[in-house]
């Protein structure tokens, strides 16, 4: 009798690849929409109802406006991976590997700084003011709450931060955290992702920047066109 030949084992499944995570600004986006709708609307009935050169006028102004309505609300993106940072900015896309950043600082704007010095602004995470206020009152109104309880709790000689849960004692946090804005909260990510990624070899590699033609092309062909129908009156 001869024996079974040994099979193979089956070959495993390739593991799925990480997906970068997107950072995208929610009214900028909702902005667009509204200024594309206003805009196509405007401009479809010019072109539809218009006499002369107003057709070709306002061919011109669509051609010149879309672009660059879709350049700074539709498309800014932040593609945050395991190796590198990725920004779509309306005229420019950079890719940044994390071992390229030198920090990731935080002002009127978020900006992410280079190695090299160079600095790029995260357009589709804006700095955002009135969150920021929005954030410290909430803040302001969990510590005032937190010292409530604090007292309520050393008066009836209760340890601190323990309450009744189902007829029994369970540790129920006060407060979960320093409240802090969307946007800022992108940016404490992005920084723990910088410190824990910088090192890494497969982070490493150089910084590359690509025009986006696909914009800047028509934006500058409806400016031109703009301009000689105004010349011709």
């Amino acid at each position: 009798m001869t024996s079974p030949e040994p099979q193979s084992p089956a070959p495993q499944p390739p593991e799925p690849e990480s997906k970068d995570r997107v950072h995208r600004s929610a009214p900028a986006i909702a902005g667009g929409v509204l200024l594309l709708a206003i805009t196509g609307w405007l401009g479809i009935d010019a072109i539809v109802s218009g006499e002369g050169r107003t057709p070709w006028l306002a061919l011109a102004v669509l051609l010149l406006v879309v672009p660059l309505v879709i350049a700074f609300t539709l498309r800014p993106a932040v593609y945050v991976g395991e190796d590198r940072l990725r920004i779509r900015n309306p005229f420019r896309i950079v890719v940044v590997p994390w071992g390229q950043v030198a920090s990731l600082r935080s002002s009127y704007s978020n900006e992410v700084l280079t190695e090299s010095g160079a600095k790029y602004q995260l357009w589709a995470v804006p700095v955002s003011l009135r969150a920021r206020k929005k954030a410290a009152r909430r803040e302001m109104r969990a510590t005032a709450q937190a010292r409530r309880e604090m007292g309520r709790d050393e008066g009836r000689g209760g340890a601190l931060g323990m309450r009744a849960v189902e007829g029994g004692l369970g540790r129920e946090p006060i407060s979960q955290g320093p409240a802090r804005a969307e946007t800022d909260r992108i940016m404490d990510e992005l920084r723990g992702l910088h410190e824990a990624r910088h090192e890494a070899e497969s982070a490493r590699g150089e910084v590359t920047v690509r025009w986006a033609y696909e914009v800047l092309a028509p934006a500058v062909a409806g400016a031109v066109l703009v301009l000689i129908l105004v010349a011709l009156g």
